[in-house]
């Protein structure tokens, strides 16, 4: 690529539509046609579910935008069925984080963000207690505090959902948020809310899951940062980490192990999806990282 390719605008088209022939001929011809240059491509077939995936990663010189991109690739979609976008690669998703007692993962994110390490813009901090409202502070973040019990779980989701609004939030992450999203809010948010979990589910449930593991004599534990769905616990997964330990390890060092799996699991899922490089597959993911 030459020196005045590597600056112009770079764009990203992510699509899924049923498989058949022609379809990587026809994107490639229009991204030529266009004067559009390529600069990386990945695509997947998978034949359970007759879908085709694709993401390109692309530059186009000036006067090419991306509302010019968009109506003149629109054609193109129609012809195939694709569900389809086509985002300005440098564009930062707005991210909110949501956290209960636990703040490892957040403050992981925060870090992350902070020193460019992931390509994201942290919209707020939302929480049902105020432990890390100081933590968020440092890092020049909002901080809303949002009590959630049985009788007001209704009027917190419509201040959650008021925010995500008015913040024009891109994706919600769940850094170990201890409240369960209701099937509304799912639906309203679809391939929008993360979540990490630790990867014992659902063999230890409840308290203390890595004092159950110990006792047990675990020697893998591990997390797992999925997509919300209704199904508690069971959205398409986009990332797992694991970590093998031994016998001598005890339940503080598990807990410590397990907090840095759970950061590096959702580390990578935040980014990858903040990069347009997953795409949703039915109760599965395509993920081309």
């Amino acid at each position: 690529m030459s020196e005045a390719q590597q600056s112009d605008p770079q764009y990203v088209l992510t699509l899924s539509c049923p498989d058949k022939q022609g379809i990587v001929h026809a994107v490639s011809s229009y991204l030529f046609m266009t004067g559009c240059n390529i600069v990386d491509s990945q695509q997947f077939g998978d034949q359970d579910t007759g879908l085709f995936f694709m993401r390109v990663a692309f530059s186009a010189e000036p006067p090419v935008t991306v509302e010019k991109l968009r109506a003149s690739f629109a054609a193109i979609a129609d012809s195939f069925q694709m569900d389809w976008r086509i985002h300005p690669a440098e564009e930062k998703m707005r991210v909110l984080i949501m956290v209960s007692k636990f703040g490892h993962c957040l403050n992981d994110l925060l870090f992350r963000a902070r020193i460019g390490a992931l390509p994201i813009e942290i919209a707020a901090v939302v929480s049902n207690h105020r432990d890390f409202e100081e933590l968020a502070g440092s890092y020049n973040v909002p901080f809303h505090h949002i009590p959630v019990t049985k009788e007001n779980k209704p009027e917190a989701e419509a201040r959650l959902l008021s925010l995500i609004d008015s913040e024009r939030v891109d994706l919600v992450v769940l850094a170990r948020y201890m409240q369960v999203i209701s099937d509304d809010l799912c639906k309203r948010l679809p391939g929008r809310i993360i979540n990490i979990h630790h990867s014992f589910l659902p063999s230890f449930k409840g308290a203390k899951p890595y004092h159950q593991a110990h006792a047990r004599g675990v020697k893998l534990i591990g997390a797992t940062a999925h997509y919300v769905t209704a199904d508690l616990d069971e959205g398409p997964i986009i990332e797992q980490e694991v970590e093998r330990v031994g016998h001598g390890v005890t339940p503080a060092q598990l807990v410590a192990i397990g907090r840095d799996v759970e950061c590096q699991a959702l580390a990578r899922a935040v980014q990858w999806h903040s990069e347009h490089r997953v795409l949703l597959n039915g109760s599965r993911t395509v993920v081309f990282a």
